[in-house]
């Protein structure tokens, strides 16, 4: 070998290492969501890309609504043995697969880097340290076809966080132009950059009471929040709600069915009310506690987004209550921002990249959680 070729050797070398190490940059994903609301699957076919700011573009969007069967099914899991619950486990991450394969065909998306799927909360005890999500079995890869990103929040928990919220990693790299990024769905929980860190936390229950109360009376939802509306304020439940303790807690925090099941429900039915004065009464209660998570300043942009932005009467009440600018965008962000989110979490993961912030969980580090399961 000549000197010649000794030289060329080091520089081939560092050639292949740069292409070896080069990141794909441009990735079409599915993100898949189920929320504690029941309302439905949520699905986006997103690209989403990294050649300067991390952006996005939704594709393809849809919600597919749970049959009766299968809201009865998921609200009673937290009661279930754990060789029911592993069944039920098996089948739902099976009907999983049958709605994502479905979603794909419809809407003929081809070339996926992966499926990115946050699963459905059944039990979330973090200082248990407990959060099981049904729906993330290795079956899903090998259902589709397709590399599958799931159990996001396992990993948090072991390393002492709350495992939730997840979804500001998202509002931190795609969102933020607002101070304020809230979302309103079976919880209200709230993201924002505070020196320098991404601080969130649930707020409080918000369509995971409502809901519940309204299904008593045959209904799924109360639309636009017309009974809230129409009800009487009962302030002595509103004052017992606002004073319970875990709205004293400084974050990081975060709220499950559970708490739901121990604290509010039982607190709500002993008053023996009508279920509009229960609905006024909580609403306005959602209305006060997400106004004392923001600075009430003008200039203050906030976004808002989840299923509870189409509760007017919600919305009317909260900005009774707060001097912010409420922005709220278009539909496809509403309904499908957390679904985005998660899709964006399995990228990081794919990337090898921090996907959850120990300034928002309690996590000891930031991390890269979620596991991969391929085809």
């Amino acid at each position: 070998m000549d000197a010649k070729d000794s030289l060329l050797i080091p520089i081939f070398q560092l050639i292949l290492s740069i292409f070896t190490n080069m990141k794909k940059m441009e990735y079409r994903v599915i993100g898949v969501m189920s929320g504690t609301s029941l309302d439905g699957l949520d699905l986006v076919f997103a690209e989403i890309n990294f050649n300067d700011e991390v952006d996005f573009s939704i594709v393809n969007s849809e919600t597919i609504p749970y049959s009766a069967e299968w809201r009865q099914k998921l609200s009673s899991a937290i009661n279930l043995d754990p060789a029911a619950l592993h069944q039920l486990d098996v089948e739902y991450t099976s009907y999983l697969s049958n709605v994502i394969s479905q979603f794909i065909q419809k809407n003929d998306i081809d070339l996926l880097d992966a499926v990115c799927s946050h699963g459905h909360t059944v039990k979330h005890r973090p200082k248990d340290g407990i959060t099981l999500q049904i729906g993330n079995l290795p079956q899903l890869g090998k259902a589709l076809g397709i590399p599958v990103v799931c159990d996001f929040r396992v990993q948090d928990v072991e390393l002492g966080g709350q495992g939730a919220p997840l979804v500001p990693i998202g509002d931190k790299l795609l969102f933020n132009q607002y101070k304020y990024c809230i979302n309103l769905g079976g919880f209200a929980n709230i993201s924002q950059e505070k020196d320098s860190q991404r601080i969130a936390y649930d707020i409080c229950p918000v369509n995971t009471v409502s809901n519940y109360f309204m299904q008593k009376i045959g209904e799924e939802y109360d639309e636009n929040g017309k009974l809230a509306r129409s009800g009487e304020l009962n302030e002595e439940l509103l004052e017992e709600l606002n004073s319970l303790k875990f709205y004293r807690k400084k974050p990081p925090k975060s709220l499950g069915v559970e708490w739901v099941n121990s604290d509010i429900l039982p607190l709500i039915e002993k008053y023996k009310i009508e279920i509009p004065e229960i609905l006024k009464t909580y609403t306005v209660h959602v209305a006060i506690q997400i106004a004392k998570s923001l600075d009430d300043d003008p200039s203050s942009d906030v976004l808002l987004t989840g299923g509870g932005v189409f509760n007017t009467y919600l919305i009317e009440e909260l900005k009774l209550r707060s001097s912010c600018n409420f922005i709220i965008p278009d539909n496809q962000v509403i309904d499908f921002k957390e679904a985005l989110i998660f899709a964006l979490l399995g990228v990081l993961k794919l990337r090898g990249e921090i996907n959850v912030l120990s300034s928002v969980t309690g996590a000891k580090i930031d991390h890269s959680s979620g596991r991969i399961y391929e085809p």
